[in-house]
């Protein structure tokens, strides 16, 4: 993982201090999978938070 995408995902980042990457990746996929899940359960259209 670069710098630059430290920055556009500091939660990721500040998880891989802690936490071995496969672990972290699981994490960031069941992250992914829940977003994914109310999306297509309410019919929405995904709007990422604008930081």
């Amino acid at each position: 993982m670069t710098r630059k995408d430290h920055a556009r995902q500091p939660r990721l980042a500040k998880l891989l201090t802690k936490k071995p990457a496969k672990l972290a990746s699981v994490a960031l996929a069941n992250k992914t999978a829940r977003i994914a899940w109310v999306i297509m359960s309410r019919g929405e259209i995904y709007r990422p938070a604008v930081a």
